[in-house]
């Protein structure tokens, strides 16, 4: 329960081994709905067909044998909208509320079904009065589709922010929200900051107590808190100061190479330094990490003349995501033409407000005593800007 007339009938999915087919969730993901019991009940949103069958139980038992009148559509994936048309089917005087947008979609998810006469569009600031509740609709074009809509229970001041604010992680698995908060963020919405500075515009003007949102927990406590950090996400403002290293090695010299630099930057006084092997950890994890630091150290063995293929896949992540505004500065291996270092200074380049630093720090095979005045150089540059 959100508040006495507003019950969660969301479910979890703990078998769910990638979200979006791409991002590892070891801890499962959330698909979540809600009801909102008044003399005209209200559903926001369906849920992923794998957890249909416990969602309908859930939503019969909170409707105790009553019928809705409404089935809200905040957003068109398929993991929230996969139950719609059986809902439509089985109470036929059901209305769906909507963007233009997502009405215009439901042929496509649903073969070429429209809902004739049964959807209800909705633009900018129309309110959608159930009795005691009254849902203002708040339109959120490309967070991160852009069909999505929020709405807002002026009543008592819930936001149903479809994707926003969302995390990965099942709700029966205790964990804190920032981490994969910031996972989610930067691999779902990351590139679309402005939108979702656009969103945070809207939001400043409403005294919000619950965020509700289609993934995560339900987020009750200190909002100011959650709208921080997507302030500074969607603004492309690091959280910390600090560096994160991250490095891809064939042969482990690169990786003694960076995680050398990672010791002498703490030892030097850099605030925070984290290091990430991008060769074990996924990309959605350095993204994320990313998105948190001021400075990225990128570490990589020359491949093919070329990258090696765990960098060139992070550094492209960063530039579908939209990160910028960053330090960025580089070293390179190769035993014999090291070409890493030009090849990531490209790719580098073709992204907005990021600052190289010189000089690229180049090594041969591995680390030699007669390189470390040039990564103490090399350190020095990162400390000092």
């Amino acid at each position: 329960m959100i508040t006495p007339t507003i019950h969660y009938i969301g479910v979890d999915d703990t078998d769910l081994v990638l979200f979006e087919n791409q991002y590892p969730v070891p801890q499962g993901i959330s698909y979540n709905s809600y009801l909102i019991d008044d003399e005209k009940i209200a559903i926001c949103d369906t849920v992923d067909r794998r957890r249909a069958s416990e969602w309908r139980e859930r939503l019969d038992y909170a409707l105790n044998g009553r019928t809705p009148s409404y089935l809200i559509v905040h957003h068109m994936e398929p993991d929230h909208s996969a139950c719609i048309q059986e809902l439509m089917e089985k109470y036929p005087e059901l209305t769906l509320v909507g963007s233009a947008k997502a009405i215009a979609m439901l042929p496509q998810f649903f073969y070429g079904e429209t809902f004739a006469g049964r959807t209800l569009a909705v633009k900018e600031g129309d309110i959608l009065d159930l009795g005691y509740h009254k849902l203002q609709f708040l339109m959120a074009p490309m967070i991160h589709w852009p069909e999505v809509i929020m709405s807002y229970d002026t009543t008592e001041g819930v936001l149903f922010s479809a994707d926003g604010f969302g995390r990965f992680g099942a709700l029966c698995y205790d964990q804190e929200w920032l981490a994969e908060g910031r996972r989610y963020y930067a691999n779902i919405v990351g590139k679309y900051g402005p939108q979702v500075q656009t969103l945070l515009r809207k939001a400043a003007a409403l005294p919000i107590n619950v965020i509700a949102s289609l993934h995560g927990p339900i987020l009750k406590d200190d909002i100011p808190h959650y709208l921080h950090y997507y302030n500074l996400w969607s603004s492309y403002t690091p959280e910390s100061q600090g560096a994160l290293v991250a490095y891809a090695s064939v042969y482990g010299g690169t990786a003694r190479a960076a995680l050398e630099v990672a010791e002498h930057l703490r030892q030097h006084g850099a605030p925070e330094v984290a290091t990430i092997d991008l060769c074990r950890q996924d990309v959605s994890e350095a993204v994320g990490q990313a998105f948190r630091f001021s400075t990225l150290v990128l570490a990589s063995v020359t491949y093919d003349a070329g990258l090696f293929p765990a960098m060139y896949d992070f550094i492209h992540h960063l530039q579908i995501k939209g990160l910028q505004n960053r330090r960025v500065a580089l070293i390179e291996n190769g035993s014999w033409a090291p070409i890493a270092g030009k090849q990531m200074a490209a790719m580098i380049g073709q992204m907005k407000g990021m600052t190289l630093v010189e000089p690229v720090l180049t090594i041969k095979t591995a680390l030699q005593k007669a390189d470390y005045p040039r990564l103490d150089a090399f350190c020095q540059a990162i400390l000092n800007p």
